[in-house]
């Protein structure tokens, strides 16, 4: 037992080495993508901003099916129409994935419609855009539910499925705010910081599950409709993401089966500085960079 010990002290530096290595030989070399022809893809929030984005990235990249969950009619089909004019096969079901009966009625009429889906891309997301005292206690709720709680429904809907195939991949479409929050979007942040916390654990528990994997999406402030009116005080230099970038990034990151992926790489930076500056120091950094009242503009989807 004991040189079992300490053979395990012996090369599990030399294991940490090789992974170090091996990923950073695959940032030079070009990986091989995963064949999605084979797939089909549940996309929540799929009718418009990212969501639509993503169906049109997917269908480009030779997914079988999509399906796209939402709760606007009109966004939704509009998609479909556009999915089903580039070749793919695509449905949509109107859901509120914050309501859980609705979740799994709906994720049972998928399954009968269109059959088992291999890949789950949590995208659906709302925002108040205020601050905790002038918040109304029903939207904050209703961030949770949206943003976190329905995280939990579609994947205990879909999971079980996906481990019985031994195929499958979850898919969350989170935010840099999961990481660091900024004032005036005090429910979009809590939900994303514990939305992060989900992946977290659910990564790490499917890593002795054959043929399921999970990515978690991580991006800087996107060019959409739900953050309308955000500002920050150099958009020069740190210019808002493109959804359709967004959108290949984290495709890209299913098809590398890569579980974490920050939007841009510079994101990087802000972990390091966050676990080595004071509090002092990152106050000012929010106050310089615009980030500390980047939401009194904030106007969101109208």
């Amino acid at each position: 037992m004991v040189w079992k010990r300490l053979g395990a002290l012996v090369v599990f530096p030399l294991q940490m080495i090789y992974l170090v290595v091996k990923a950073a030989v695959g940032l030079v070399l070009p990986a091989k993508l995963r064949d999605l022809s084979r797939e089909t893809v549940l996309i929540t929030g799929g009718g418009r901003g990212i969501g639509r984005q993503l169906a049109r990235e997917f269908a480009e990249r030779g997914a079988r099916k999509i399906v796209l969950w939402g709760r606007t009619e009109k966004c939704l089909k509009e998609t479909t129409e556009e999915i089903r004019q580039m070749g793919t096969e695509c449905h949509y079901f109107i859901c509120d994935v914050g309501n859980r009966e609705e979740v799994y009625q709906t994720a049972k009429a998928v399954r009968e419609k269109v059959g088992d889906i291999t890949i789950l891309v949590n995208n659906a997301a709302v925002v108040h855009g205020k601050s905790l005292m002038d918040s109304d206690d029903d939207a904050l709720l209703k961030s949770q539910h949206i943003n976190t709680l329905g995280q939990f429904w579609t994947t205990k809907a879909f999971l079980p499925r996906m481990l019985e195939l031994q195929n499958g991949h979850i898919v969350c479409l989170n935010s840099v705010l999961a990481l660091s929050a900024i004032p005036g979007a005090i429910d979009y942040c809590t939900s994303k910081a514990s939305a992060f916390a989900f992946m977290e654990s659910l990564t790490l528990g499917l890593l002795d599950c054959p043929g399921v994997s999970a990515t978690t999406v991580l991006p800087f402030h996107t060019s959409t409709e739900m953050f309308q009116g955000m500002r920050v005080r150099f958009p020069n230099l740190f210019p808002p993401l493109k959804p359709e970038t967004v959108a290949r990034r984290t495709v890209e990151a299913v098809q590398l089966n890569q579980a974490l992926l920050l939007l841009p790489w510079t994101m990087h930076a802000l972990i390091i500085l966050k676990s080595i500056l004071p509090q002092a120091a990152l106050e000012e950094i929010h106050k310089f960079s615009g980030t500390y009242t980047c939401m009194n503009t904030f106007k969101g989807r109208t």
